[in-house]
């Protein structure tokens, strides 16, 4: 086949135009096919056309998913975690039309971790010599710039994790670096700052938030709490009463809290479970 061969979409069949091709592992897909797939997927050029069926009929059946969710808690100014208290699910989206984004939508019980990052960036000033020539001060002076991102991870199907910035991008500082902050965050300092050190701080504050209540959701699905801030569960009587549903373990392979099956295995990695 000729690089310039016509080439037809192996989902719904229609020929795909000269820059409309997103290549998989073994065929062909158009653009608005690819456009179905979840934002939060990488991973369609190594994909098999059974992955992405499968992933497509799973989009298609998220979309229930979606009309169903109730967004009870929402963290977040562009980019925003959507948690619904009530059925135990959330998703991560920039969208303000839901039904129409079709947002993956997430079991607390998928959640495996929450990371925090800061990418540091510095820009040396420069001044002017005699002749007009750009010079470095002596000491060089930067100006500092911050991009906060937070980090869910998951254990699911087609997808593993969703990053996206807190604080929309950097925030400068001008020519005061800020030290590192305690507590989760992970600082990274490359070389590349209107002073907007409120900003900063908002954007920690509101990541420290979105971990909390990210490792709360955790914990819930876990037993280990009753809500969101909430206090732990009680403690359980010594005569119990029968269990209303099926008992949840966590995998000590994949960190997600499964209900074993029927060869006691975790539902969503298919290890062993040590029962």
């Amino acid at each position: 086949m000729g690089l310039f061969d016509k080439k037809y979409c192996d989902f719904c069949g229609n020929k795909i135009g000269l820059l409309g091709n997103r290549k998989f592992e073994d065929g062909n897909m158009c653009k608005d096919c690819a456009a179905k797939l979840s934002p939060w997927f990488d991973g369609r050029r190594h994909a098999t056309k059974a992955d992405l069926t499968s992933q497509l009929e799973s989009r298609e059946a998220n979309k229930q998913a979606v009309a169903a969710f109730h967004t009870t808690k929402s963290l977040g100014k562009y980019v925003k975690l959507l948690i619904d208290e009530d059925a135990q699910k959330f998703m991560v989206t920039s969208a303000s039309k839901l039904t129409e984004a079709n947002p993956d939508v997430f079991d607390y019980s998928q959640i495996t971790g929450c990371d925090l990052d800061i990418d540091e960036s510095r820009t040396e000033l420069k001044t002017k010599d005699a002749e007009g020539k750009s010079i470095s001060y002596n000491p060089p002076r930067y100006e500092y710039s911050y991009n906060f991102h937070a980090t869910i991870r998951v254990n699911h199907p087609y997808v593993d994790d969703m990053k996206f910035s807190v604080s929309n991008g950097y925030v400068k500082t001008g020519e005061q670096r800020m030290s590192a902050p305690s507590g989760s965050w992970n600082v990274h300092t490359t070389g590349a700052g209107s002073f907007r050190l409120n900003d900063y701080y908002k954007a920690m504050n509101l990541g420290n938030e979105i971990k909390e209540t990210v490792e709360d959701m955790r914990r819930i699905a876990r037993g280990e709490i009753s809500a969101i801030g909430g206090s732990a569960a009680a403690p359980v009587p010594k005569t119990p009463a029968a269990p209303a549903g099926p008992i949840k373990v966590v995998c000590p392979f994949c960190g997600a809290t499964t209900v074993p099956d029927a060869n006691k295995c975790c539902e969503y990695c298919g290890s062993k479970l040590p029962l």
